[in-house]
């Protein structure tokens, strides 16, 4: 049996991985945070209308972009998710990476992701 906190990330990577900004913004708190992989330590992005438009410039920049979850292990109000996203385009390729949240009152209130290489 799932957890809350573990069904509401679920329903947040399907809609992440749709691009559906509408039913992201319902599942953010409005103080949540996000801190990106950008490098060299991430961006952190504080706010729903922040976090949001954070998602849109990647939605935006992205060619055919696919998560996938390869494991996911809640414990109580955290999640975290191993995940591989690949991209098409021009360059297609691919990188893994790790999702850390925290979920409060059935929204994320943070994602901290971290990628490899």
């Amino acid at each position: 049996m799932r957890s809350e906190a573990a069904s509401v990330v679920e329903r947040f990577n399907d809609a992440f991985d749709r691009a559906d900004l509408t039913r992201l913004a319902e599942l953010l708190t409005d103080d949540v945070v996000f801190e990106s992989t950008a490098p060299p330590a991430g961006i952190r992005h504080i706010g729903r209308p922040a976090v949001l438009a954070a998602f849109a410039e990647f939605f935006a920049s992205t060619t055919d972009p696919d998560f996938q979850t390869e494991e996911m292990i809640a414990a109580h109000d955290r999640v975290v998710v191993r995940w591989r996203f690949t991209w098409g385009g021009e360059h297609p390729g691919f990188v893994r990476g790790v999702d850390i949240f925290t979920v409060t009152g059935g929204r994320v209130a943070e994602k901290a992701a971290y990628v490899k290489g």
